[in-house]
């Protein structure tokens, strides 16, 4: 039973993703950009840029890579916290007339989307032993979802280019990804963050 209920809480922590980190931003980015809300539309681009991590640590974890697992915790904190660190994009969804469905409906995703960060993190939380004993029951649930999605990708990357994606070159591009997303993290840690303090800027 306790199995069963870890493999519950593993499952819920995908639908949440698949919700409300995936999909409703998605909505909004594509609303924002129709309705011409600029600061909107900048604040779900940056979002998207963080919440790539997330992408990564699935192509990382259908092949069942360690570091997919620590990614995986570290994401969605660093997805709550791109919404809420930009000082002068806060002052712009500040001056937005709070009673217009827009603005009201980013408001609310942006708290969701911050609690999606602590339930996530702490549901990853039990999982980061699987770094170094991945052949665990336990662990195996968390890579149920990504190889499900693999199996999507497979088919439709075999219809399209008629090619075979394997579990190791979405490893192999999980890694790559992983270490281009790092050197421009550093680069805006290292370069910009000091020059430009918490101004959205060309992040």
């Amino acid at each position: 039973m306790a199995e069963f209920n870890y493999r519950t809480l593993v499952w819920l922590t995908y639908r949440l993703a698949a919700t409300f980190a995936m999909g409703l931003p998605l909505i909004l980015l594509i609303w924002a950009s129709i309705r011409r809300e600029a600061s909107v539309v900048r604040l779900l681009t940056i979002y998207w840029k963080i919440a790539s991590l997330m992408v990564i640590s699935w192509l990382l974890l259908t092949n069942q890579r360690p570091i997919g697992y620590l990614i995986s915790f570290f994401a969605p904190i660093l997805m709550g916290i791109s919404v809420w660190f930009w000082v002068d994009l806060n002052e712009e969804l500040a001056d937005l007339p709070p009673w217009r469905p827009l603005p009201f409906t980013v408001k609310i995703w942006r708290w969701i989307i911050s609690g999606f960060g602590v339930i996530s993190s702490c549901s990853m939380f039990f999982s980061l032993s699987c770094i170094t004993t991945a052949n665990n029951p336990k662990c195996l649930a968390w890579v149920e979802v990504p190889k499900g999605f693999h199996k999507i990708t497979q088919q439709i990357f075999s219809f399209l280019f008629g090619g075979a994606w394997t579990e190791s070159l979405a490893a192999f591009i999980g890694y790559v990804a992983l270490i281009a997303y790092v050197v421009g993290l550093l680069q805006w840690l290292l370069i910009r963050l000091p020059k430009q303090g918490r101004i959205a800027g060309d992040f």
